[in-house]
């Protein structure tokens, strides 16, 4: 079964359906993660390929990503709950070869922007703390690039970081994720969600 936001044309695969609402009226998005759920694989397991070290069980709305440059945004707000409660956007060609940019709570107990990528194992790596429980994120490729900003105001974009994948021309999905590892769950909402063909031509310019 699919699902559609308004002013995106590409159908969505929600998972699990029953934890994802739209709003056609305001076009928000809410999901309810699910209970001890992440997707990370720990770079200091014995094997990567263990489920013990592995996670790739949160709730995800997935559509495949339009051919060539595009943009994916949303303002995420989380309820946050505990230690990595996130709410995510997320790209990936497979279970192993995948990225998200995350509005996460940290071990401090403050909203984070995070961003992981993952090539067969996950790298962790923290951006700055943001004052709101919610936050503009967008995952934009270029080429065979792709960057990941965050905004508080959806203005001024903070350049978080940039990688590409070593298989670029492997299909490609896009997604929001919500996760909580650690909680019994978390409400998350994607608002003013866009998907467009838009590129950008400098990555620190904050536009």
């Amino acid at each position: 079964m699919t699902t559609r936001i308004p002013g995106i044309s590409a159908p969505f695969r929600p998972f699990p359906q029953h934890r994802w609402d739209v709003d056609w009226a305001t076009g928000r998005i809410t999901v309810a993660s699910i209970p001890g759920t992440d997707i990370f694989t720990d770079p200091g397991g014995e094997d990567a390929q263990v489920t013990s070290t592995t996670l790739h069980n949160a709730a995800t709305l997935l559509t495949e990503a339009p051919a060539g440059d595009f943009q994916l945004r949303a303002r995420v707000g989380v309820e946050f709950s505990d230690t990595f409660d996130a709410g995510a956007l997320f790209v990936r060609h497979n279970r192993d070869t995948w990225a998200k940019l995350c509005f996460e709570y940290s071990p401090q107990g403050e909203p984070m922007i995070v961003s992981v990528v993952n090539n067969r194992v996950s790298d962790d790596a923290n951006a700055f703390t943001v004052d709101s429980r919610s936050v503009h994120l967008r995952i934009s490729r270029i080429g065979k690039v792709f960057a990941f900003h965050a905004s508080q105001d959806g203005k001024r974009w903070v350049f978080v970081r940039a990688f590409a994948f070593p298989d670029a021309d492997s299909p490609l999905e896009i997604a929001f994720e919500a996760q909580s590892p650690h909680s019994e769950g978390c409400q998350v909402t994607f608002e003013h969600a866009t998907l467009t063909t838009a590129s950008i031509t400098d990555f620190r310019d904050e536009t």
